[in-house]
């Protein structure tokens, strides 16, 4: 079955210096990235700050261009699509950012910012409009009078539905999750989470999630993506990921997921700092941080190999 997403060899350096006089000096936020996304799945991409994520979702929406790479919806290749042609796609593809605080434009009416796309890739008239933004704003668990007040009016986690209704009125396919909950309290995050889950089942969605928690991923994922320094350094289902991680890094971000009470305790803890992604390590990018790091990791790049049907390793010493 052909995935919804197919990401192929995807690359983003950003151009930081550029003189006459001088090599140019590149950030290399997303380092020759390939995978697929399956349809009504929930696709988490999980690691430290500065490792690509947000990069990365950025790519696949067209919100920013890549260097080099192809990227599939459905089987079109819409790095090859002008304009006119995306605006189509723009529609199928949507995001929900991190900051509920400043997503929402701050002197529009919640009618007018839910209403907006609306107006653009449906042509809509005002009454229909009224009405389409009235029962989406009462499927997120808010109500009518909501649409005449400001964003500074409500509460974060308000705020946040709010922008979930902006993506879900355009009837998109695809939505990138972008740390939609990390701002929010505790108590809000799960409500959050949950009706994320239920509208994914009641409208065949399928999610792309962005975070650094977790416990999020356990909750919510079927399928995780592993990355450091803008390369995956393991995918796989899951369960692959939770119950039988392979690579020393994965296995070191599930020993820092905190508990309550008795169950997993911190035991490893990644030494360093995320090196800088403008002079990445040679070799295996992670080995300056890596406890199991040995003298060929300095040299040779491992490959991303196949430890199991579906499940995928960089390292030298999987297992």
């Amino acid at each position: 079955m052909e995935p919804l997403i197919r990401v192929e060899n995807l690359k983003k350096y950003f151009e930081i210096r550029k003189s006459i006089f001088s090599k140019p000096l590149y950030v290399r936020a997303v380092d020759d990235v390939s995978f697929d996304i399956p349809k009504g799945s929930i696709f988490a991409v999980v690691g430290e700050s500065g490792s690509g994520k947000s990069t990365l979702g950025r790519l696949i929406l067209r919100l920013i261009e890549p260097t080099s790479g192809n990227l599939y919806f459905k089987g079109v290749n819409i790095l090859k699509l002008d304009g006119k042609e995306m605006l189509e796609y723009r529609r199928k593809m949507q995001i929900v950012q991190q900051d509920p605080y400043n997503s929402l434009h701050p002197r529009k009416l919640v009618k007018d910012i839910i209403g907006e796309g609306l107006k653009i890739h449906f042509k809509m008239k005002r009454n229909e409009i009224y009405s389409k933004v009235k029962g989406i704003l009462e499927l997120v668990g808010l109500r009518e009078e909501h649409m005449f007040r400001y964003p500074h009016e409500f509460s974060g986690g308000q705020r946040q539905r709010i922008a979930i209704a902006r993506v879900l009125v355009l009837k998109p396919e695809f939505i990138v999750l972008d740390e939609p909950t990390s701002a929010l309290d505790v108590s809000v995050q799960a409500r959050v989470l949950a009706m994320l889950k239920e509208l994914k089942e009641n409208f065949s969605l399928t999610y792309m999630f962005i975070t650094h928690n977790l416990a999020v991923v356990d909750y919510m994922a079927t399928h995780v993506a592993v990355m450091y320094l803008g390369k995956i350094m393991e995918i796989g289902s899951k369960d692959d990921i939770f119950n039988h991680p392979s690579h020393p890094y994965t296995k070191i971000l599930l020993d820092c997921v905190p508990s309550v009470g008795t169950g997993r305790r911190i035991r490893t803890v990644p030494k360093g700092e995320i090196p800088s992604p403008i002079n990445p390590p040679s070799g295996c990018v992670f080995h300056t941080r890596c406890p199991k790091a040995e003298k060929i990791c300095q040299i040779e790049e491992p490959n991303l190999l196949e430890v199991s049907p579906g499940h995928f390793c960089r390292c030298h010493f999987y297992g």
